[in-house]
């Protein structure tokens, strides 16, 4: 059995998918870490019967609140799902190499600090790419930096707006966050 943790700051849609593609599996979602109360991926936790942890900044860096409630939970993996902070050293030398996160566009393009959601899709319609998608890498101390995973694309068509590209990168998520996430569980040697 796998006890993964689900960090994510909004509407949790991502998490969701996740939560209930595990049910009945060898992996357990133990909870889901949130740093802004009022995200919706709070309701869906909430929905599924699945624990939320609510904490700030300073639990995160200043103590070692976040960090000693994963280990309470005995997690093996964190899984970052729509995260928008870094994770301070302390948690990534812990999980060194165990902890995945999904990004809407193809790295290494569109992403850092500040490339999120509409922010990525906008700046991927503005400087006329022909193709996006998602990549799923491994999380370090720097924001997207991390080994890529798995990458799969989808076309920006001419007449894209943020919203009809995030509709078509969105269904690749779902399609594929669960199962890169569980192969790469199940093939992890320490």
């Amino acid at each position: 059995m796998y006890t993964i943790a689900i960090f994510a700051s909004g509407s949790g849609t991502n998490a969701e998918n996740l939560i209930k593609s595990f049910v009945g599996t060898d992996i357990r979602v133990s909870q889901v870490f949130c740093n802004n109360k009022n995200a919706g991926v709070i309701e869906r936790a909430n929905k599924l019967q699945t624990p939320v942890f609510v904490f700030d900044r300073k639990d995160l860096n200043e103590s070692n609140v976040v960090l000693d409630a994963l280990r309470k939970d005995s997690v093996d993996f964190i899984i970052l799902s729509g995260f928008l902070w870094l994770l301070p050293e302390n948690i990534t030398q812990l999980y060194k190499n165990k902890i995945l996160n999904i990004h809407p566009a193809l790295l290494p393009n569109y992403g850092g600090k500040g490339m999120f959601g509409h922010h990525v899709h906008e700046a991927v319609i503005a400087h006329g790419e022909k193709e996006s998608g998602i990549t799923i890498h491994l999380v370090n101390e720097l924001y997207d930096s991390g080994k890529t995973l798995f990458q799969a694309k989808c076309p920006v068509l001419p007449d894209d707006t943020a919203d009809s590209l995030a509709a078509r990168v969105h269904s690749l998520e779902y399609e594929h966050f669960p199962r890169v996430v569980s192969e790469y569980m199940h093939s992890y040697k320490e």
